[in-house]
């Protein structure tokens, strides 16, 4: 049994590593959470240039045909680095769906830009209800001539005020799940945006539609029936989450063991002590379990085999794992771990927003359980 990368995923992940160790400092992650954009425009240029956007998209549309596997192992290398940009959002949320479920026409004007590096899309799903269920959609999207008229709130949007286009869940139907994905210019008028504060500073905003005209060709797949779409994003998201969670838990592990030899009290360094011993170890059992737990989902999901309930245990195992590897490396760390100019509140917070991302573990375990038919 080969768990091991291939040869090219190895360069993807050592290549990524290197590139970011020296174009993401973390004083740039620091900077990035007081910035406007929340990105750095040169940084995303310099990623278009080394074809990261570029990456799961077919030649036809300058990209470079790899699989989500390949795509999954750079992004746990974002995680590693807490990269500041709206790639997970325009590459995974929105550039697959629209290469799965486009039509010819919107597949040629969007997906060429998005592996240029040349237009961010942002996914907007998430209410005020705050769940990822269909109940959840409330905004709605009546149909009026040629167009579709959008009226609601969507919350908890990172990268919004970024955005040149949104990729938008709207309500047309009365049934739970008749629901339409619409592609929106993000500078329409009638759309409004307000920045939120959150945890982990990742640049949220609520989005507020009011008239909002968006033309019937712009609908992803067919109207009423966007759930399915929306499903495979939560797919798509749950596992690239993963993988940005463990690459994050990662780093996380080896900056506690190395504080842990390093650190010295009581005339000897902390590690040569039992409990600070069996936190590393059970750090390292956290982070390899949620590296093959995160995989195998990720695999199925990129061969294209039934994956829902590996997708569910996935997230939910990892999304607890990386925080309980964030809490013992904050107890091996001590007071110092709590500062703002330590490293380890970065992962923290973020730790706490990809567990809630496409759902904590509470919501996933439901789903296992209700694939194991109880």
């Amino acid at each position: 049994m080969d768990l091991g990368l291939s040869e090219e995923q190895e360069m993807i992940k050592t290549s990524a590593r290197d590139f970011l160790e020296k174009e993401c400092p973390k004083s740039l992650v620091r900077d990035m959470e007081e910035d406007a954009k929340g990105y750095s425009p040169e940084l995303w240029k310099k990623m278009a240039e080394l074809g990261w956007m570029a990456l799961p998209f077919p030649e036809e549309f300058g990209g470079t045909g790899n699989s989500f596997l390949d795509l999954c192992v750079l992004i746990e290398e974002h995680g590693r680095s807490l990269l500041p940009s709206p790639f997970f959002n325009t590459v995974v949320l929105c550039g697959l769906p629209i290469l799965e479920f486009g039509t010819d026409a919107q597949k040629k004007e969007h997906l060429t830009p998005i592996a240029d590096g040349d237009r961010i899309f942002v996914y907007a799903q998430t209410e005020p209800s705050a769940t990822w269920d269909s109940s959840g959609i409330e905004l709605t999207a009546k149909a009026d001539g040629d167009n579709y008229v959008l009226n609601g709130t969507k919350l908890f949007i990172p990268n919004a005020e970024i955005a040149d286009y949104l990729l938008v869940v709207a309500r047309t139907g009365q049934g739970e799940k008749d629901v339409t994905l619409l592609i929106a210019d993000a500078k329409s008028a009638g759309i409004t945006y307000e920045g939120l504060k959150t945890i982990a500073s990742d640049h949220q905003a609520e989005i507020v539609f009011k008239d909002v005209k968006v033309s019937k060709g712009n609908v992803l797949g067919k109207a009423n029936g966007g759930w399915e779409i929306v499903e495979k994003i939560h797919e798509w998201g749950a596992t690239g989450k993963c993988a940005e969670m463990v690459g994050g838990a990662q780093l996380v592990l080896e900056m506690s063991v190395d504080y842990a030899k390093q650190r010295v009290q009581f005339g000897r360094p902390i590690g040569s002590f039992q409990a600070i011993q069996h936190h590393c170890a059970n750090m390292v059992t956290d982070v390899d379990g949620s590296r093959y737990i995160a995989y195998e989902a990720i695999w199925r999901v990129s061969e294209g085999l039934d994956s829902a309930k590996e997708v569910s245990m996935a997230k939910a195992w990892v999304s607890d794992a990386y925080r309980r590897v964030c809490a013992l490396g904050h107890q091996i760390h001590g007071g110092i771990g709590f500062t703002k100019e330590h490293d380890m509140q970065l992962y923290f917070r973020r730790a706490k927003a990809a567990e809630l991302a496409f759902g904590d573990g509470d919501y996933h375990r439901e789903l296992v359980a209700q694939k194991l038919g109880i």
